[in-house]
């Protein structure tokens, strides 16, 4: 959801203040335009940390990031007339990535939660600066950020610094309408004065995980409601293949092997298939003593993924409270070196989630090729086809749905247990959670198109299960959700035709939660 315009005057509000910021705030800022405002108490508590760290400035003895150079190169102490040329060549010379420009979703998290840093009062910046963060995505004014410069410590330095170029009026922006044009230009036409950074400040605005967590809180959000969507689809391929929905007692689950996630995922499906004339009897007709795992175990292998954006969403709150800088004014005055920009907490998660990502997306490709193999489908025709051998059916969107599964299990591959020295050896173990938040984002994308591709197979499976004299009624949910597919433009069984738009539309209807609200509307609320 990359909209560029600028925050309405009547859009939600979020206010920053000392308390944490929720994933709630971070998602309505970054992908619903809300309007940010920092509160008094905040204002009050960053007035107090920077004269903590004005007056470390006035002290002949060097403190690190306030009178000294950075990285390898702290061992300089800064005269007091160099400081503010040391925060503006600290912001330009860091502005240093490359590539394509990153979405205008995670400049605007990124922003958002750096502000929020700031606005803690263990930076010691002053409030101007951040006030100026809360200008911009006011004002629709989204820094050009890169793909390429970060390694996830210290922080995500090349990203957050041309958000501060920008703070201070150079470096490039898009505006409202989503144009790029030079920063100041934009900041001059919004009415907002370009910052001259101070002691710390430049430090403070570059030094954080603020890019990593924006992309995984929104990769939360997404695949929360992709478990969801896969409970429903591999339950419509259950019902088309025939299966047995005994599997899915709550029995079976939660008290005999107590994973969270799979006793949700079981009784998803089971809500779901309520109703259904088309499982729990026909094994009298075609005898199976047990379905394919690809059915049966749907509900481990997705609630084994649930588990883990749990525990990625424990991991999102822990660091939505943190304050990441490096030094910190700490509440009793002190200011203290650390290594909290360490990305590794949040690296971490970003790969596990990666991993489950890739393996729903390959359980829902083995559901779909069932239902296109006549061999193992139970009676329904070969690739779904109209006249099998003249129409090729779903043939080739199996294959597209394949190569996304292989594409997802290469960027399964774990950023974190990369490092690569930096800095003159100064940070010599990194944590790449940038890049495996870039890859992250790329195979939540991929998996939303699998199950589509599920989606699209599963309906029209149903849809000749339906038709075929004998068969007995869909479930309620089912047949919502294949009235939803076809309301969206999915198309139904038929002559061969150009499917891509097909697959395209089914697609948008799981990004927008469609099918889920379809379903929810005959099941009640669903996990």
């Amino acid at each position: 959801m990359d909209m560029h315009s600028a925050v309405a005057p009547d859009a939600p509000l979020v206010q920053v203040g000392k308390a944490d910021v929720s994933a709630e705030d971070v998602l309505a800022v970054a992908r619903g335009n809300a309007r940010v405002e920092i509160g008094p108490d905040a204002l009050a508590e960053m007035a107090a940390a920077r004269a903590t760290i004005e007056a470390l400035a006035a002290e002949p003895r060097p403190v690190y990031g306030v009178s000294t150079g950075f990285g390898a190169l702290a061992v300089r102490h800064i005269s007091p007339e160099l400081r503010a040329q040391l925060q503006r060549s600290l912001v330009r010379s860091h502005a240093a990535g490359m590539g394509p420009a990153v979405e205008r979703e995670v400049v605007r998290a990124l922003m958002f939660l750096r502000m929020k840093t700031l606005a803690s009062g263990r930076t010691g910046v002053r409030p101007l600066v951040a006030q100026t963060i809360a200008d911009l995505l006011n004002a629709g004014i989204t820094p050009v950020v890169r793909e390429f410069g970060s390694l996830g410590c210290s922080g995500d330095l090349a990203p957050l610094s041309h958000c501060a170029l920008v703070l201070m009026g150079e470096g490039v922006a898009c505006g409202p309408d989503g144009t790029e044009r030079p920063a100041g230009e934009l900041l001059a036409e919004a009415g907002i004065t370009p910052v001259e950074l101070l002691e710390k400040e430049g430090l403070a605005l570059i030094n954080g995980t603020d890019g990593m967590l924006g992309m995984l809180v929104m990769a939360i959000a997404d695949l929360s409601r992709l478990f969801t969507t896969a409970d429903i689809t591999a339950a419509m391929s259950l019902e088309a293949l025939l299966g047995s929905d005994k599997v899915l007692a709550p029995e079976l689950h939660g008290p005999i092997r107590p994973h969270p996630g799979q006793a949700l995922s079981a009784a998803n499906m089971l809500a779901v298939l309520k109703g259904s004339g088309l499982t729990g009897h026909h094994q009298d007709d075609a005898p199976r003593v047990q379905d394919a795992y690809s059915i049966r175990c749907a509900p481990q292998v997705a609630g084994a993924g649930r588990d883990t954006l749990a525990h990625a969403q424990l991991v999102a709150s822990r660091e939505l409270a943190a304050s990441v800088d490096n030094p910190v004014v700490l509440a009793d005055g002190r200011v203290e070196s650390n290594g909290n920009f360490h990305g590794a907490p949040v690296a971490y998660v970003l790969d596990f989630l990666a991993i489950a990502a890739a393996d729903l997306g390959s359980i829902s490709e083995r559901r779909t090729d069932r239902l296109l193999d006549k061999a193992r489908s139970h009676g329904l025709p070969a690739f779904l086809a109209d006249d099998p051998g003249v129409d090729s059916g779903l043939m080739i969107a199996q294959y597209t749905q394949a190569a996304l599964v292989s594409e997802n299990k290469r960027l399964a591959v774990p950023a974190s247990v990369d490092s690569i020295p930096s800095s003159a050896m100064q940070e010599d173990h990194v944590s790449m959670g940038w890049s495996a938040a870039r890859k992250l984002r790329q195979a939540v994308e991929n998996l939303g198109r699998i199950v589509a591709v599920e989606l699209t197979a599963a309906a029209r499976a149903l849809e000749i299960r339906r038709q075929a004299d004998g068969s007995g009624p869909l479930a309620p949910a089912t047949a919502a959700a294949l009235a939803a597919a076809r309301e969206a433009g999915v198309g139904g069984a038929g002559r061969d035709r150009f499917l891509s738009p097909d697959l395209e539309a089914a697609a948008e209807l799981v990004a927008s939660g469609e099918l889920v609200r379809a379903v929810e509307r005959v099941t009640g609320p669903l996990a």
